[in-house]
């Protein structure tokens, strides 16, 4: 492997990584410290797919819409998503800051007999300068950067032409701060310390990141939540949203 420029900025935060590093022995537990991500991951994987067979024209009862493709999940943690993505045919590579979590992601990815390579540390270095990957996901992660333009560059980077690249990242709202810091965290559903409100973005500032790396956002769509539904895709973005992007032409 060809590593990236180890002069391009550092974007991890130790603190965070750390502090995610700390819950990887129990990421995997739907009713553990993790237990929110549980529930994020089925409309997280709802719209994934839809912006998989809309991208690439595959039919909904195609089960490895990916098969032939690489896929990288950026922040994967223990493999939570990057699994699911190999399940739909694809070549799965996932990097997280935390070494603890790369450690969890391999064992449970062996006991699940799925061939997922993973890596750990900064994506410009982990991350080769002539890799490329056809599908690039990053859930939840872009606000616990140090650097959001460096961390979009290297997203840009890493996808290949005709490439789809997903982000999911809690919006900057009074909505927000209640749901996820309030009372997400201080009721004990989030670890405290997950979050900090001041470095969630927009849709129209994490847009603009992208667009200055030559992307095009095509799509994009809400995270909502109700006692009722529990996590769900809404047309309502204050919460969380999603960002579908692909290159300008």
């Amino acid at each position: 492997m060809t590593n990236a420029s180890t002069a391009s900025p550092a974007t991890i935060d130790p603190r965070e990584a750390e502090h995610f590093g700390k819950l990887a022995a129990d990421w995997w537990n739907p009713k553990g410290s993790s237990a929110m991500l549980h529930k994020l991951n089925p409309p997280r994987l709802a719209y994934l797919r839809e912006r998989i067979d809309e991208h690439w024209g595959t039919e909904r009862s195609d089960r490895t819409p990916l098969a032939g493709k690489r896929a990288l999940d950026v922040g994967c943690g223990a493999g939570l998503l990057a699994e699911p993505i190999a399940r739909l045919g694809a070549t799965v590579t996932g990097i997280d800051a935390a070494p603890e979590n790369i450690m969890a992601a391999e064992t449970h990815a062996r006991m699940q007999t799925l061939n997922i390579e993973y890596r750990g540390g900064e994506l410009s270095v982990a991350i080769g300068a002539d890799e490329r990957f056809d599908l690039v996901t990053s859930m939840e992660v872009i606000e616990h950067v140090t650097d959001v333009a460096a961390f979009a560059s290297e997203l840009a980077r890493c996808l290949a032409p005709g490439g789809l690249l997903v982000v999911s990242t809690p919006n900057r709202t009074p909505q927000s701060r209640l749901a996820l810091i309030t009372l997400g965290e201080g009721l004990g559903r989030i670890p405290r310390g997950t979050h900090d409100w001041d470095k969630f973005l927009t849709p129209d500032e994490l847009t603009s990141h992208l667009e200055a790396v030559g992307l095009r956002v095509v799509h994009k769509l809400g995270l909502g939540f109700s006692p009722v539904k529990g996590f769900h895709l809404s047309d309502n973005l204050a919460l969380d949203y999603f960002l579908t992007a692909v290159f300008q032409h």
